[in-house]
């Protein structure tokens, strides 16, 4: 991987509809590099968000091929569909969000890449990257690993790989100062640590305001 001297380049693992913290991290930097050499890490964001429920915080699960995916590099990992996950997923995401003011606005598009059948996790979350630059209106210059350092010495660039976990801590982190109005707040009050999708179905075009100038 090339060395960029200066602070605008972040090495960061990608993740399958991203956390609304982990987004905002990105907006300081111009170049990003995912991680696609390291072996998966379980229970991480790799195949998994969160978005908000009607009993609180809703997990949803993009399921793995099970053979040695613990050592098996991220860009190798292959998605299962023993399970009709995708059609799971989006009839979790409508009976969720379908009363968000926004939720039409991205329903097009996320049923295009619900119908599709991706053999990776990697060319997913790629995908669902690229639908949240589209959406927030925001390009960065995205890169890939060309193989796997545990540690970057005297690099030129920030590491952040692992820096946002599923963990009782990092999920649903008290202190977090973004607020937007969520559904289902009512009944379960403020729930931070969520997917970007729930900032963007329940905000839309303010998202990038809120995501970026509270940061």
């Amino acid at each position: 991987m090339d060395v960029v001297n200066d602070n605008k380049k972040l090495l960061i693992d990608i993740q399958s509809f991203g956390g609304i913290k982990y987004y905002r991290s990105l907006d300081r930097y111009e170049i990003l590099v995912f991680e696609q050499y390291e072996h998966y890490v379980k229970g991480s964001y790799t195949n998994r968000y969160y978005i908000a429920g009607p009993n609180g915080p809703l997990l949803l699960t993009i399921p793995l091929l099970h053979s040695r995916r613990g050592r098996t590099a991220i860009k190798d990992l292959k998605i299962s569909y023993h399970e009709p996950w995708q059609t799971l997923h989006r009839k979790t995401l409508i009976s969720a969000y379908r009363r968000s003011p926004w939720f039409e606005f991205y329903e097009d598009d996320l049923s295009i890449m619900y119908n599709k059948k991706f053999t990776f996790i990697l060319d997913w979350n790629l995908s669902a990257f690229e639908l949240v630059e589209k959406w927030i209106g925001k390009k960065w210059n995205v890169k890939m690993t060309d193989t796997y350092k545990p540690e970057y010495k005297n690099a030129g660039f920030v590491d952040e790989r692992h820096r946002f976990l599923p963990s009782e801590k990092s999920d649903f982190p008290t202190g977090e100062r973004l607020y937007y109005p969520q559904v289902f707040e009512e009944r379960n009050g403020f729930i931070p640590g969520l997917s970007i999708l729930d900032l963007l179905f329940c905000e839309g075009k303010n998202a990038r305001k809120i995501l970026f100038d509270s940061s």
